[in-house]
């Protein structure tokens, strides 16, 4: 059965992780059979979030400003901030039969597709949720799932600040190393590089 094409993309700009947070679940609950499914890009303020079985250890080790958001999305902390695309996924899995694991497999296959296109080689982890250069993370994935509907998304890191990852246990591994797309020579424009990662995603959900 073929899958029902994603027909909204929103380009939101900047705005606040909480802001954004409270939107996705709003959009969720009020959402019905008929409600299309949408891919929202965005670009937060500096802001850790820490997910539901997030651990305190892996939380920054000294203050340096930046505020911790637990959240309602899988996974443990993470960095979110300019110069980082953020895609979310407000998708009726149920509707498309789509398994949360196939879901995450979409998404790191996104994020591999638009770095091959720039020659380079990504890959996911089947034991660490996200996508690999040379075994550096380059994009996290976090989701939630109610009633078999969904929010959250990757994050794929532009041209973010290594230094804020270093405080922490990047996605719960103390010393993972993070890259990003201007560390490997890719110079595109955030909002060129967002759309053109959205379109890899809605190419794989209705394949």
């Amino acid at each position: 059965m073929k899958r029902e094409a994603v027909t909204i993309v929103r380009t939101l700009g900047v705005t606040g992780y909480e802001d954004t947070w409270r939107a996705m679940q709003s959009f969720t609950q009020a959402r019905d059979t008929g409600t299309p499914d949408e891919l929202w890009l965005t670009e937060h303020p500096p802001v850790y979030t820490l997910g539901v079985a997030g651990r305190s250890q892996h939380l920054p080790r000294f203050d340096n400003g930046i505020p911790v958001v637990r959240t309602d999305r899988g996974g443990q902390i993470t960095y979110h901030g300019p110069g980082q695309v953020m895609l979310y996924a407000l998708l009726d899995l149920r509707r498309r039969d789509l398994t949360v694991r196939a879901l995450v497999r979409l998404l790191e296959q996104a994020v591999i597709d638009l770095l091959e296109t720039e020659g380079i080689t990504a890959a996911g982890d089947p034991a660490r949720p996200g996508v690999y250069v040379d075994g550096a993370k380059i994009a996290a994935l976090g989701l939630r799932v109610r009633n078999g509907r969904c929010y959250h998304g990757l994050a794929f890191n532009v041209d973010s600040d290594p230094t804020a990852f270093e405080v922490i246990d990047p996605c719960g591994y103390p010393g993972l190393a993070v890259t990003s797309a201007r560390k490997l020579g890719i110079m595109a424009p955030l909002p060129s590089i967002g759309a053109a990662l959205a379109a890899h995603l809605r190419h794989r959900l209705d394949s």
